[in-house]
């Protein structure tokens, strides 16, 4: 048995980016900041920030560039997904990101009368 699952709550550093796929459907990338606080050995607070690149398809990219701006608290399941690309200079890299299949709204920031969570179909 394998499980791929990541669940994330954390705040949008930019408003969502959104593009129309070839296909006539949605995608839209977040990044999500999530952090992490502790007392240092010299009792020191000290914080760290991990960001993380999210990516919707089809209605729920739509729902989240409708509400969503940066700075919204969001709760985001989904699945890891790595991808190996060449640079302009022909070196191997591989980037992470989380393919985004339920959201929560977590803030009243959000513009939307109520939090709202979507679990839609996979399109």
């Amino acid at each position: 048995m394998s499980l791929n699952r990541v669940e994330l709550i954390g705040n949008l550093g930019a408003d969502p980016e959104t593009l129309a796929m070839p296909s006539n459907g949605l995608v839209t990338r977040l990044s999500i900041a999530t952090n992490t606080s502790w007392i240092d050995d010299a009792g020191v607070k000290q914080t760290r920030t991990e960001w993380h690149r999210v990516v919707f398809f089809g209605k729920r990219a739509e729902s989240i560039t409708k509400y969503c701006k940066k700075g919204n608290r969001l709760r985001v399941e989904g699945s890891l997904r790595t991808n190996k690309y060449t640079d302009k200079n022909g070196v191997e890299k591989y980037s992470t990101e989380i393919i985004g299949d339920k959201f929560l709204f977590l803030d009243g920031k959000a513009q939307q009368p109520e939090q709202l969570e979507l679990d839609l179909p996979q399109d």
